[in-house]
């Protein structure tokens, strides 16, 4: 049995709650949020701040982390404020998942329920893949991208870093998603979009740039 503390009491901290009892070899140890100030063990888990990590080791030395924060920008600044190092944290997969033997998938990522990974697919650290998406053979998915549920990614797309595909977007072969980038939902990209862009619609077209 390995013992779990997220950090992030959201939306998304609700989802990896129920990922990790859906597990039969997880046990939510810890909750960690900036809403809680100070530590305290509970009866079912412990709650407290980010820093209380130290508190949390003491009493379950054996702990791993991750963070659940749906925000991409958000989840890089956590995973650098925490210190941790990479063997600090889990990667959970959902057991409705489908993840082939050939994929690999970093540390501190989520592949939620209904989810498909395919052949040869590489799945950067802190990533999102959420309900029912799809990674097809050959993807390469960089650190902090988040796939909204229902996304589908061809063979060979790109994804870097901190992407946010929106929900039911769909992504032709071999195409890259720019850094930082958002693409709308439902919409269907046929050209690479490039970093820090919005892009929406069918066919997806950029529709404003985000701003650092």
């Amino acid at each position: 049995m390995r013992n779990v503390a997220i950090v992030g009491d959201g939306g998304h901290g609700k989802v990896i709650r129920e990922l990790i009892n859906a597990r039969p070899d997880t046990r939510l140890t810890a909750v960690l949020d900036d809403k809680f100030r100070s530590f305290e063990a509970g009866k079912e888990w412990c709650t407290g701040p980010p820093e209380a990590i130290s508190e949390v080791r003491r009493l379950v030395p054996d702990v791993l982390f991750l963070i659940a924060i749906g925000n991409n920008s958000v989840r890089k600044q956590l995973a650098e404020r925490l210190g941790l190092k990479k063997e600090d944290f889990i990667t959970l997969i959902h057991p409705t998942a489908i993840v082939s033997k050939s994929a690999v998938i970093g540390e501190g990522s989520v592949i939620m329920a209904g989810a498909i990974i395919q052949a040869d697919a590489r799945i950067g650290a802190h990533c999102i893949i959420n309900t029912g998406a799809v990674a097809e053979h050959d993807n390469q998915i960089s650190d902090y991208v988040h796939l909204s549920p229902r996304v589908t990614l061809s063979g060979a797309v790109v994804v870097q870093e901190g992407a946010h595909v929106g929900i039911g977007a769909s992504v032709i072969p071999q195409l890259t998603i720019g850094a930082w980038s958002t693409v709308g939902a439902g919409s269907a990209v046929i050209r690479s979009i490039p970093d820090r862009v919005t892009a929406a619609g069918a066919p997806a077209r950029i529709i404003s740039s985000i701003q650092t």
